[in-house]
């Protein structure tokens, strides 16, 4: 392309040279020294154009006129060349350099994803993500060390029990629609552990994640060393990441980070971060091996990354979850936006692909947004998106062409995503009772299913009789899968409390998740309503979402 190497040489010379890629001159410098001196010798009519003629075919053989109709050739000669073989010849050639080309970058990008891969490997040997230390102190050590990359650009930071990934997401369409290259750091990932490091709303590349690691590596280790020398613990899986993510936007570098709390909030690794917006999210009972039972102390928690004079954009509470968070924001100065009192979801009606929502927020009222994502929550998640981005651009009213372009753009894989029709399989990420409740709404509104079969597994510290019993008056019957790993709950636990919630006749049990999903299929299926009328839903865990979608991709060939 143009872009990628000048065509034009800003001198005298490029009237004559006109409008030939500057990789091709030195050819076209060879066919006039050759042309040159000939001329010289050369006074035949017939020897001159016979000299003409092979300058062009070196040219053609060097790639200037490869693709285009021969009759281009034949205008720069006056007449077709004798015999067109040699163009045949050179048009093979070429796509044999092509696929040899293409084969050597599948070679390396296949090495790339091997050292991914390995990098990776090496990360989640550490303490894993929900293993809790409570304490920033390694983490900030390391970005001391790296000079402080996360104060080197402005950020949202988000979390809540539900809806973080998503609202992130939404917050990172706006702010890259209004020209900002945007970071997002968001967890746990879908299919590929690049998900976590998004660079201008794309996965980093291999390559990016390769000299993300080398780049902080050095410094974990110091940091790793020192703590184990003083009787403490190495950075976990989580905090690595999250050093790598801080620092990897500053290098590349953005104009703004949308950072998703892994958990909790106060202790959480990415609190080392000075936000401007932050939102809250819905909050109910998750991690509660970690975070505890007592919705009040989970909320003090969460409000621990509201910091002093930003603004903080709360999403619809409990009476006694919204206090603690406007407590909090009355103790250090924050500015508070609060749902059904600053803003709200004025109106919402379902289209095709998503819904229309009309939206109230502190600078003006927009209506009829077009949000691609499916289910009231989504409706709740764009509203405080929009506020967030109002707060983030200094408090005014987004252009309504800059907001409509940029929820165009919006996706959130694994939440309510249908991967394949006849019958209707839809993969979500809920994996607590919260996330549940609004899966089996958003079914029930956006869906006409008269037959709902699940397919279900969990980790062993989610409360699976809860997240069950929101969607045992939608389902008609479900199908339990185990997963690995040390976290994943055991089978005959997940079925025993499935039995009480289910009842016998409505649970089946398989060890293998091709074999659960064709058993939800055939389930589904057998009914005489016609076959769009069936359903099948994988949910319980994100785990989960991502092996679905990665056996449904193969099976398709991608």
């Amino acid at each position: 392309m143009a872009n990628e190497h000048p065509a034009f040489f800003g001198n005298d010379e490029q009237e004559s040279q006109g409008n030939i890629p500057l990789d091709l001159l030195p050819y076209l410098e060879v066919s006039r020294a050759n042309s040159d001196e000939e001329k010289s010798q050369i006074q035949s009519e017939d020897e001159s154009d016979a000299v003409r003629a092979a300058a062009l075919r070196a040219l053609v053989e060097n790639s200037l006129l490869i693709g285009s109709d021969p009759q281009l050739l034949a205008e720069l000669e006056g007449k077709l060349p004798e015999g067109e073989e040699w163009i045949e010849d050179i048009e093979a050639d070429r796509q044999e350099r092509e696929h040899l080309q293409a084969l050597d970058a599948a070679a390396e990008d296949a090495a790339l994803m091997e050292q991914v891969n390995q990098i990776y490997q090496s990360v989640i040997a550490r303490a894993p993500e929900h293993d809790i230390d409570p304490t920033l102190s390694r983490v900030q050590a390391v970005l001391d060390i790296l000079g402080d990359p996360q104060n080197t650009y402005p950020s949202v930071h988000i979390t809540g029990t539900n809806g973080k990934t998503s609202t992130s997401r939404m917050v990172d369409a706006l702010l890259g629609a209004a020209g900002m290259k945007v970071g997002r750091f968001t967890s746990p990932h879908l299919r590929d552990v690049r998900e976590r490091l998004s660079l201008e709303n794309q996965p980093i590349s291999p390559a990016g994640f390769i000299a993300a690691w080398q780049d902080v590596a050095p410094y974990i280790d110091m940091v790793d060393a020192r703590s184990r020398d003083n009787g403490g613990s190495t950075l976990s899986f989580f905090e690595v990441f999250t050093v790598m993510a801080l620092a990897a936007f500053a290098d590349y570098p953005v104009d703004a980070a949308v950072i998703e709390v892994g958990m909790g909030g106060r202790w959480d690794a990415t609190n080392v971060i000075d936000a401007d917006v932050s939102i809250i999210t819905s909050i109910s009972r998750d991690h509660e091996k970690w975070l505890g039972t007592d919705i009040c102390d989970i909320a003090r928690e969460k409000a621990g990354i509201i910091k002093p004079g930003q603004v903080v954009v709360i999403a619809e509470q409990d009476p006694e979850v919204l206090e603690i968070l406007l407590a909090r924001a009355r103790e250090v100065d924050a500015v508070a936006r609060v749902e059904k009192r600053d803003y709200e979801v004025v109106d919402r009606q379902l289209g095709v692909g998503g819904q229309l929502v009309t939206v109230r927020t502190p600078s003006a009222v927009y209506e009829d947004v077009f949000v691609p994502l499916l289910g009231q929550h989504q409706a709740h998640n764009a509203a405080a998106a929009i506020v967030a981005v109002e707060a983030f651009l200094g408090g005014r009213a987004i252009d309504g062409r800059l907001l409509e372009d940029g929820m165009l753009q919006v996706t959130s894989p694994g939440r309510l995503q249908v991967i394949r029709s006849s019958p209707t399989i839809i993969v979500d990420a809920a994996h607590n009772p919260g996330g549940a409740h609004v899966l089996a709404q958003a079914l029930e509104e956006s869906f006409g299913f008269r037959r709902i079969v699940g397919v279900f597994s969990a980790m062993g510290d989610k409360d699976v009789e809860g997240i069950l019993s929101e969607v045992e008056a939608v389902f008609d019957h479900l199908v339990l899968v185990p997963m690995d790993g040390e976290r994943a709950m055991p089978l005959e636990d997940m079925q025993r409390i499935a039995v009480d919630v289910f009842g016998p006749d409505r649970v089946d049990v398989h060890d293998d998740l091709v074999e659960a999903i064709d058993r939800a299929v055939h389930i589904a299926e057998s009914t005489t309503d016609s076959a769009d009328s069936a359903g099948v839903v994988v949910f319980g865990s994100v785990v989960l979402a991502g092996h679905v979608i990665d056996m449904i991709q193969a099976r398709k060939g991608k």
